[in-house]
């Protein structure tokens, strides 16, 4: 293969992703807060949604115990990343995508944290020595209990404390970054939080959500436009969460069904924020498939969480994305919970394929983040899902590279060398 036959640009961005609450340790938000207060309840919980998962019996030990779903020192990150950045150089990875968490950088409103962000800085500074891109988030669910007690997103008057965190963050940490990312999963965290009451605050308020999916949009807005008078030169965007939505038969109500699904899954959200958008984060999970009314998705192969596993499909995602915003496109979150690293190398074998296709049907797609870097706190279902290209041994902090992952840093090379 000559240098003109390259499957990715020499450019292209090969990366990991985590988020601080999830692999940081020892915060204190809402989150945390929430967790203590809930733990018992999560574990007695989760017979109800994996019961009849076939890998249910794995799992239970870990899912069945409420220390299970305290963050507490998660994977110790905050002081061991370091240790973590070399996992992304043992990889070859040239890209990372992180979290800033506000609670540790404004833990009371209007007062700023100098030791969190002089951390902050030297977090930057030691992922540009070692020549990996850095990519900020500054929203991944989780808020300072000061503000989500002044009723956190449900309220648009509280949009100018997100703001001034997001100019303090770029002010600050700016001369390292370049990509950054507003606001993660605006519709995860909207249904999770206000109508399936699995995150805090737990509530189901249909019209709460909706405000709160308004205002986040407004958020991303007001941020961009703001990040963008400071220095054009940053490349602002959200992290999105998309579906593949697909009817499973040619009859008329499964494919509308499908059609408003997938504008609500994607569209009405991205049609708010996408002026103020250089790029497109797009995080890519699963598919949907409707008969009528019901889903019906496809039942094998299924990962730990028993989401069916269509990472293939991803190439359709792009392709719609693509065509219908005109943007180029970052992969910022993509991978699947599977403690025994059975499937991870096929998940990221026809992943590659489908990106491949999507850049030979005309997307310009930029780069590529896997989910997660390290096996981290996966929200309401606590540590026991395993997501992470390093395995972490909870008791000792130990990371060990799977084997899908060795593989996998050997494919990155070999991409970047041609």
């Amino acid at each position: 293969m000559t240098r003109k036959d390259r499957l990715f640009p020499k450019d292209f961005l090969w990366g990991a992703a985590t988020a601080a609450h999830q692999v940081e340790g020892n915060t204190h938000n809402q989150w945390t807060v929430w967790e203590l207060e809930n733990a018992r309840s999560l574990a007695n919980q989760a017979h109800g949604y994996l019961g009849e998962y076939a890998g249910w019996d794995d799992v239970t030990p870990e899912a069945g115990k409420p220390q299970n779903y305290i963050s507490g020192t998660a994977t110790d990150h905050y002081n061991r990343y370091e240790e973590d950045f070399d996992l992304l150089e043992r990889m070859n990875m040239n890209a990372y995508r992180f979290s800033i968490e506000w609670s540790r950088v404004e833990p009371e409103e209007g007062a700023w944290n100098a030791e969190a962000i002089n951390h902050y800085k030297q977090y930057l500074k030691e992922l540009r020595k070692r020549n990996i891109e850095p990519m900020v988030t500054l929203f991944h669910f989780t808020l300072p209990v000061w503000f989500a007690e002044m009723g956190g997103f449900e309220r648009r008057a509280n949009i100018k404390y997100f703001t001034r965190f997001a100019e303090k963050v770029v002010r600050e940490l700016g001369a390292d970054m370049r990509y950054i990312i507003t606001i993660n999963e605006p519709e995860v965290y909207t249904a999770c939080s206000y109508i399936m009451e699995m995150w805090p605050p737990a509530e189901r308020n249909f019209f709460r959500a909706w405000r709160v999916m308004n205002n986040l949009a407004m958020a991303h807005n007001r941020t961009a436009k703001i990040i963008h008078g400071m220095n054009r030169r940053y490349k602002v965007s959200i992290a999105k969460h998309s579906l593949r939505v697909y009817p499973g038969d040619k009859a008329v109500l499964s494919r509308a069904s499908a059609k408003v699904a997938q504008y609500f899954a994607d569209d009405y959200f991205l049609k708010k924020v996408v002026k103020n958008c250089d790029f497109l984060g797009v995080n890519y999970y699963q598919s949907i498939r409707l008969f009528g009314y019901s889903m019906h998705n496809i039942e094998q192969p299924r990962n730990d969480l028993n989401w069916p596993m269509q990472p293939g499909d991803i190439e359709s995602v792009l392709v719609r994305l693509y065509q219908a915003y005109k943007l180029p496109i970052i992969i910022t979150e993509n991978g699947l919970a599977d403690g025994e690293d059975a499937h991870r190398r096929w998940w990221i074998e026809e992943t590659m394929k489908g990106l491949r296709g999507a850049m030979d049907r005309g997307v310009d797609l930029r780069g590529y983040m896997h989910w997660s870097l390290t096996d981290n706190f996966e929200w309401s279902f606590g540590k026991w899902p395993r997501f992470g290209l390093a395995a972490v041994d909870y008791k000792t902090g130990k990371r060990t590279l799977r084997p899908s992952a060795v593989w996998y840093g050997k494919v990155i090379k070999k991409l970047r060398d041609l």
